[in-house]
């Protein structure tokens, strides 16, 4: 399970070639996710028309994790063009705030293949996932957490 500590601590120093991540608030319960790449996500509570959720964005991190980690078994076999869904589930117990159980269904066109190809190719996918998903492997095992504050005072 995930440990969480505070600390008055100054921030882990990044790694050299690192992508530096962070969240900046933009309005009452409203914060915008960026990277030192450039991307941008925006991020709030539920009620928040145009944004996801924290929740919600974890569900996506595990969905396109397992599809990435797919990625090239897949193509290999399917052809760099195929399409592919990860759908992404699971209700939060809100008395403890956890997810449970977070069920992932990957929607795929396997209909060119005979059965034999089509067991052999989905053991491949599950295997891939399971090797490098990062984001699953780490909700499987639980992460230590830790939190620090730089305050300005």
């Amino acid at each position: 399970m995930a440990e969480q500590t505070a600390t008055t601590a100054a921030a882990a120093p990044t790694v050299p070639g690192s992508t530096t991540l962070w969240v900046e608030r933009t309005g009452t319960r409203a914060y915008t996710g960026r990277s030192s790449r450039g991307a941008e996500v925006l991020i709030g509570s539920q009620g928040v028309p145009g944004v996801f959720t924290p929740g919600e964005l974890l569900k996506i991190a595990l969905a396109a994790c397992s599809g990435l980690s797919a990625d090239f078994a897949l193509s290999r076999k399917l052809g760099d063009s195929f399409d592919a869904t990860i759908r992404v589930s699971g209700d939060a117990d809100r008395d403890n705030e956890v997810y449970p159980q977070l069920d992932e269904v990957f929607e795929l066109d396997l209909s060119e293949l005979d059965d034999e190809a089509r067991e052999r190719l989905l053991v491949t996918v599950q295997r891939a996932i399971d090797k490098v998903c990062t984001v699953g492997r780490t909700l499987k095992v639980g992460s230590k957490v830790t939190l620090s504050f730089d305050i300005e005072a």
